[in-house]
C-alpha cells in the first residue's frame, strides 16, 4: 500500500469527529516575550467562545510560566514540541488528547508555523472551523505549509514579512471578530496586575541575560551600569535558574552589599517590576513584561527584529518604554546574523555606545526622582 506524507505525520483524511464539537482552541507557539505582548490581544479574540463555552490557549511549555497574564477564564494548555518531535508515545497521546476535546474552533495565531510541529496538533484536532493567517514564507518548509493550507477553513492575508506582533494579530482579531479596533498599547490592565509590592520603591533592576547569548550586552557595560546608578537603591538582578552558571563572568555584579540576585517566576517578579524605580534590561521576557507593567523601562536591545518587536511601533509604544539598539543595514534579520560575532555578541549588540546608556539611565533616573 502507498504512504503518503500526511499519513507518516499523523494526518488522517478520514477520521471522523465525535459530536456534539464545543470549546475554542487557541495556539499560540511563540516564545515568553511574544507572550506577554499576545496577552494584550486575547481578549478579543476570547469574544469567539459562545456562551459556556471553554476558551484553551495551547502555548510551549515554557511559556506557560506566563500563563498568569491570560486571564482566568483562559484555561492553558502546554505542550512540549522537542518531545511531540523526538517521543512517539507523547506525540500520540498528545494528538488523542486534543482530538478527544473536540473543540468546535481552532485559531492559529502564528504568522511563523511550523508544519511538523504546530500544524500536527492543529491537524489533530480535527475541528470543524479551523483560521489562520497565512504562514510566512520558510524556504525549508514551504512545500509543507503550502500543502497543509486544507487544514484551515478560513486563512488571513495579514501584511508584509515584517511588521510589529502586536499590530498583525490585531489586525488577525479585527478580520475574525468583525470588529476594527486599534491595536492595544503595551499596558495590562490594571486588574490583571499582580498586587503592588510598596516596600521596593527605590529599587533598580537589572536583568542582563537572554536565552541566546549573543543578545547580551557584556558583563563590562552591567558593571558599568551599576556604578552610574546613584547610592541609596536597592539592585536586584534577575534571570532565569542556572544564568548564573552560564555566564560566569556577571558574577561579579553581586559581589556589591546592595545587589541581590533573583531567579523567581514571573508571577513572582511581577510586583517588584511594577514599583521599580528604573528596569534595564535586555530584549527579553521580562522587558517585556517590565513595559506592560507600567514600569520605567530601558531596553539595550539587537537591531535583529527592529520593525517586528523591538523597539515597539510607535502607535503602540508606551511613554514608560526606551530602546537603544544600533542600526544597522543588516537590521531585521530576525535573529538569522550573517555576520561574525563581537566579543560573543551580535555586532549591533557589541556596538551599543555605553555613553549613550549611561547618558539615559541618568535622565531617566532624574526624571523617576523621588
Amino acid at each position: 500500500m502507498k504512504t503518503g506524507l500526511p499519513f507518516l505525520l499523523g494526518f488522517s483524511r478520514w477520521s471522523r469527529r465525535r459530536e456534539p464539537s464545543s470549546g475554542v482552541l487557541i495556539v499560540a507557539s511563540g516564545g515568553l516575550g511574544d507572550a506577554v505582548l499576545f496577552s494584550l490581544v486575547l481578549p478579543r479574540l476570547t469574544r469567539l467562545a459562545n456562551d459556556g463555552e471553554q476558551v484553551t490557549l495551547l502555548v510551549p511549555a515554557s511559556t506557560a510560566k506566563m500563563s498568569f497574564l491570560f486571564g482566568p477564564g483562559v484555561e492553558t494548555l502546554p505542550v512540549d514540541y522537542n518531545r511531540l518531535a523526538n517521543e512517539r508515545p507523547y506525540r500520540f497521546e498528545f494528538k488523542a488528547k486534543l482530538k478527544e476535546r473536540c473543540f468546535r474552533l481552532v485559531i492559529s495565531t502564528d504568522y511563523l508555523r511550523h508544519p511538523k510541529r504546530d500544524e500536527l496538533l492543529i491537524k489533530a484536532c480535527n475541528a470543524p472551523e479551523c483560521v489562520a493567517m497565512y504562514a510566512r514564507p520558510w524556504t525549508k518548509y514551504d512545500r509543507l505549509l503550502d500543502k497543509n493550507r486544507r487544514l484551515y477553513t478560513r486563512l488571513f492575508e495579514s501584511g508584509p514579512p515584517l511588521l510589529d506582533k502586536v499590530i498583525r494579530w490585531t489586525l488577525f482579531a479585527n478580520w475574525l471578530t468583525g470588529e476594527d479596533l486599534p491595536p492595544p498599547p503595551i499596558r495590562l490592565p490594571g486588574a490583571q496586575w499582580p498586587a503592588e509590592n510598596t516596600a521596593l520603591r527605590s529599587t533598580v533592576i537589572l536583568a542582563p541575560f537572554s536565552a541566546v547569548p549573543e543578545k547580551q550586552s557584556s558583563a563590562k557595560l552591567w558593571e558599568t551600569i551599576l556604578e552610574t546608578l546613584p547610592p541609596g537603591h536597592d539592585i536586584i538582578v534577575t534571570g532565569a535558574p542556572g544564568d548564573l552558571t552560564k555566564n560566569p563572568a556577571f558574577q561579579a555584579l553581586l559581589a556589591r552589599s546592595n545587589v541581590t540576585y533573583d531567579d523567581s517566576s514571573f508571577e513572582s517578579l511581577a510586583p517588584h517590576l511594577r514599583v521599580a524605580k528604573l528596569v534595564i534590561s535586555v530584549d527579553t521576557a521580562t522587558m517585556h513584561l517590565s513595559v506592560a507593567l507600567g514600569a520605567l523601562t530601558l531596553c539595550l536591545a539587537s537591531a535583529a527584529y527592529v520593525n517586528e518587536i523591538v523597539p515597539y511601533a510607535p502607535e503602540i509604544s508606551p511613554p514608560n518604554a526606551h530602546i537603544i539598539y544600533t542600526p544597522m543595514d543588516c537590521q531585521s534579520c530576525l535573529g538569522q546574523c550573517v555576520h561574525a560575532a563581537e566579543n560573543g555578541m551580535y555586532p549591533c549588540v557589541a556596538r551599543i555606545n555605553p555613553g549613550q546608556v549611561i547618558r539615559k539611565i541618568r535622565a531617566l533616573l532624574g526624571e523617576n526622582a523621588g
